[in-house]
């Protein structure tokens, strides 16, 4: 097939819709069994211009929805991991040090989907969805042990993730044990308050050290981090 006519053809699939028969031929056709040729025959394959073609066929219709689609998906569906390859697409071009926010965004949007799920009494996805939870906290339990600003938006978003959470909990759903991700906010708030303590503050700023401190004890480390942000900007 020449370059003019190939290009006929990929123009012309914007405006048919291909069949089930065909899909399942053209599947068929890629993953037939040939005989091994050793390690050269794997760059035959992937210049053979049957795969370069339904490669671009796949790619034209990846652009016309599928990203839209998979942004609705929940765990459990079949576009789900479309929306979080997209996920580390975008994570890759983070800077580091807001790596903490990009991190607890993500981890609120995994209780987000949990929360839906278990509003849809869909049973059968509660376990990938709180596999899902579990993964995001852990790297968000990282990325805060690292000695990093405390910024306006990580208190925002670690706020949010309790409230998400508690959220979660109020339908009678366990997502598990977040002891590494509570130890990081601990860890947070002590050094943080550490920092304050070396410096001269007034007397309202000594007091509202101290109700950090009794939140600290109290293991409520958001309400902690938000009297440590006021305190920090006043």
């Amino acid at each position: 097939m020449v370059e003019a006519e190939l290009i006929k053809k990929i123009q012309t699939l914007k405006q048919i819709r291909p069949s089930k028969n065909w899909v399942l031929l053209t599947k068929k056709e890629l993953f037939r069994e040939e005989p091994d040729r050793g390690p050269s025959s794997i760059l035959v394959f992937l210049f053979r211009p049957r795969f370069v073609f339904a490669s671009l066929v796949f790619l034209l219709f990846l652009t016309t929805g599928t990203l839209s689609l998979a942004q609705k998906s929940l765990p459990g569906d079949f576009l789900y991991p479309v929306k979080r390859v997209a996920e580390r697409g975008r994570a890759i071009f983070v800077a580091k040090e807001d790596q903490p926010q990009a991190q607890l965004e993500v981890a609120n949007k995994r209780l987000e989907e949990l929360t839906k799920i278990a509003e849809q009494n869909q049973v059968q996805r509660l376990a990938p969805a709180i596999n899902e939870f579990q993964s995001s906290a852990s790297k968000v339990a990282k990325n805060l042990k690292e000695p990093k600003k405390l910024t306006k938006e990580v208190v925002q978003q670690a706020k949010k993730l309790t409230e998400n959470k508690e959220k979660v909990e109020a339908l009678g759903i366990v997502v598990g044990e977040t002891e590494e991700l509570d130890a990081s906010l601990k860890e947070l708030v002590e050094r943080e308050i550490k920092d304050l303590e070396s410096r001269s503050l007034t007397e309202d700023q000594e007091a509202l050290l101290n109700e950090a401190k009794n939140d600290l004890v109290a293991e409520n480390f958001t309400n902690a981090l938000e009297k440590i942000w006021l305190l920090s900007n006043q």
